[in-house]
């Protein structure tokens, strides 16, 4: 937080006497500097009679400046021709101590009346002359018209002294109201970051129940009937799904990393087939609106009533996700129970989905608000982000949703996504394997991992050893012959990275892959070193290791220039 400024220094008072500003200029101050004693005298007495009291004399013009220094008079009468230091010495030693700006005016007091003594005056200085012999109307006329100069350059210098003295007084409580302002909005920015990462949080969490609740009700089904023996009938589906529920979680982790890391290259979008997409969400989300609904006593059925379709551009996990929310929202709407029709149609260079449940119906203002971020009507038990999320992930797929809705009468959810030309088509399962079967060094801290990671390259008859730590991993490598090292990149004492570099001084030609958590495929938090041939993100499946085996041996075999 930044230190308030301080207060602002005090302003310089001019010089000269307020009490004249005050009283008039009969309170104001006269120096006078005559080095004959008579001349002195009479202006005294000149001074006295008008009523002027505060004033002060010499006959001594090297006394002058000390003088005029301790007095601080407003009006100085100066003889011309002095032994010593003369009237020119004088004025000029008065005007070095006199500010710029300051009105100061000096009467040249002498009987040399000649244009020349006039021009050397005035350039030394002079505001004006007194002729020798006084007469006194003449003087005391010409003190009293530069005295009243000199009364209105001191009002409105004060004036001037008041008026800035009230702007930096301002510009202060103006600096002190900022510097406020910028600690409040640092507040506030830091409480709002802190409200967003809780409702991320609720959101994330919402995703992952979705994934979860799959991922643990087919785990359940499929507890259910191993005593009676599993076989391709009844545990391709289960797992299928389960395997599809795991990936659209990671599918959510790396939108997550997004939100933070935002500079990352949007994933490219594929051909996909809706009918397909629908097909599996059905299926994912059974547990919830078949063998929940059952168990509580009542009955939602789900008709699909697929149509020809061209495929549409996307991300799969995420249009996923998108029609799990509205089959969740559909089940939620059906708390006794109801139907659920899903359509899907061409229109034009578009696909058309249309999801409608026989359930509750919405009132038109909470119909009109339910996309908004953060709306809910289901209290504590919703986030309001469902279908925010939805409606978020099909903008970005250049497509529009649109809802009808009446209370009791049910809802109906149309979507409408760009179609593409392209065919649809799904990763394979497989991809080729390198030439032969390789020796591979596996290093992870969790013994788990290690363990999976084992199965996936045995199953592909490649020769496995695994090590724990980076300096068992060194050892078994220093020991053996290897084709390949597969290492993480968080581990204890010593990082993949450390790993692969020590492995490359030892080996040059040893091709290493790294896996990491925490970034996507061909990123890490930092650029990777040179000693690391490819990075892998976590969870990895089978057909992703396969690929990044093709990948790194296939570069071998033709290293880039």
């Amino acid at each position: 937080m930044n230190a308030p400024p301080a207060p602002p220094p005090a302003l310089p008072v001019p010089q000269g006497s307020f009490e004249f500003v005050r009283n008039g200029i009969h309170e104001c101050k006269i120096l006078i500097i005559d080095d004959e004693e008579a001349n002195v005298r009479l202006i005294e007495r000149i001074l006295t009679r008008a009523g002027f009291d505060n004033f002060l004399s010499t006959t001594d013009s090297r006394d002058a400046a000390t003088l005029f220094a301790d007095f601080q008079p407003d009006l100085v009468l100066t003889d011309w021709l002095m032994p010593k230091v003369d009237g020119r010495a004088v004025i000029e030693q008065i005007r070095d101590a006199t500010a710029t700006d300051d009105y100061l005016p000096i009467v040249v007091l002498t009987a040399d009346i000649t244009p020349e003594t006039r021009k050397r005056a005035l350039t030394a200085g002079a505001t004006d002359f007194l002729t020798k012999p006084f007469d006194q109307i003449e003087v005391l006329l010409r003190i009293e018209n530069l005295l009243k100069a000199r009364l209105s350059h001191l009002i409105i210098a004060r004036q001037n002294l008041t008026l800035e003295e009230s702007v930096r007084q301002r510009t202060f409580a103006l600096e002190r109201a900022l510097t406020d302002l910028q600690a409040t909005q640092k507040q506030v920015i830091q409480q709002e970051r802190l409200a967003a990462l809780g409702t991320m949080a609720g959101g994330i969490a919402h995703d992952f129940n979705n994934s979860l609740s799959i991922i643990m009700g087919f785990g359940e089904l499929l507890l259910r009937d191993l005593p009676h023996g599993l076989n391709e009938a009844n545990g391709t589906e289960p797992i299928t799904t389960i395997l599809t529920a795991a990936e659209d979680a990671a599918k959510i982790v790396h939108r997550l990393r997004n939100f933070y890391r935002p500079d990352e290259t949007e994933e490219q979008r594929l051909p996909v087939d809706l009918n397909q997409l629908i097909d599996q969400a059905v299926a994912s989300t059974r547990p919830r609106w078949h063998t929940e609904a059952a168990s509580r006593g009542y009955t939602i059925t789900v008709t699909k009533v697929p149509g020809e379709i061209p495929s549409i551009n996307g991300d799969a996990a995420e249009l996923r996700e998108v029609l799990t929310n509205l089959i969740f929202n559909a089940v939620d709407a059906m708390p006794s129970g109801g139907t659920m029709t899903i359509t899907t149609q061409a229109e034009g260079g578009t696909v058309v989905l249309k999801l409608t449940d026989t359930g509750t119906g919405m009132p038109e203002e909470v119909r009109r608000r339910c996309l908004e971020p953060f709306y809910t009507t289901k209290g504590s038990a919703g986030t309001g982000l469902g279908l925010a999320m939805a409606f978020g992930i099909i903008q970005r797929h250049s497509g529009t949703i649109e809802i009808e809705s009446e209370p009791g009468r049910g809802t109906t959810f149309t979507l409408s996504l760009p179609a593409t030309n392209m065919l649809s088509s799904a990763e394979p399962d497989d991809a080729p394997h390198p030439c032969g079967p390789l020796r591979v060094l596996v290093v992870d801290d969790q013994p788990i991992l290690c363990q999976l990671l084992c199965q996936h390259l045995e199953d592909d008859c490649h020769t496995v050893e695994t090590a724990l730590s980076g300096s068992e991993a060194i050892e078994k490598f220093r020991a053996g012959k290897f084709d390949l090292v597969i290492t993480d990149q968080i581990m204890a004492a010593m990082t993949g990275e450390q790993l692969a570099s020590i492995l490359k001084k030892m080996d040059p030609e040893i091709p290493v892959i790294l896996l990491t958590g925490y970034a996507s495929e061909g990123a890490v938090d930092e650029s990777p070193s040179s000693a690391v041939n490819l990075v892998l993100a976590k969870p990895l499946s089978r057909a992703a290791l396969r690929r990044s085996f093709a990948k790194v041996f296939a570069e071998i075999r033709s290293p880039t220039e």
